[in-house]
């Protein structure tokens, strides 16, 4: 079964198995562009903030297969890190990785598989995380993540537009 939910501005979710869900959203920009703010330390920590008040301060990306990525964000007195591997890279349009928090509220090591394909200038993104079960593919959607990617995305579009 395939559900979607609309989520205020562009992200589209849905879940295409009982272990992964789906993640849609467009951007006006060419691939490259969004590729580079995927990739580019200098532009993730302008970003991938999730909700306002957050900060990164560490953002370390080694982009080789192989390489891995380090993310810590920071509000206030709170901490939250999470890292992972390079699996598979093909500038501009396909990364693939593995990802753990390390305070795991995902229910253990997720594979993102992150796609891009430009039209006319503008890029439709599709994510599809792999979770190891249904439980933690649930427990991760129940979390409200959903709102803080897209708070992180409009910023994306932001930047891509300027």
């Amino acid at each position: 079964m395939n559900t979607i939910t609309k989520l205020y501005g562009d992200l589209e979710i849905t879940t295409p198995s009982d272990t992964e869900l789906r993640f849609c959203r467009p951007f006006k920009a060419p691939a490259q562009l969004v590729f580079d703010a995927h990739t580019k330390p200098e532009l993730v920590r302008r970003w991938l903030l999730g909700p306002d008040g957050w900060t990164m301060p560490v953002c370390e990306i080694d982009l080789r297969v192989g390489g891995t990525f380090r993310y810590v964000w920071k509000k206030a007195e709170r901490t939250m890190g999470m890292g992972g591997t390079y699996l598979e890279i093909e500038a501009p349009n396909k990364i693939v990785h593995t990802e753990l928090f390390d305070e795991d509220w995902t229910g253990g090591q997720t594979t993102c598989k992150l796609m891009l394909e430009e039209k006319d200038g503008r890029t439709e993104m599709t994510l599809i995380v792999a979770y190891p079960s249904k439980e933690a593919r649930d427990g991760a959607m129940a979390t409200g993540m959903a709102d803080g990617m897209e708070g992180s995305y409009e910023r994306l579009d932001s930047i891509v537009a300027a």
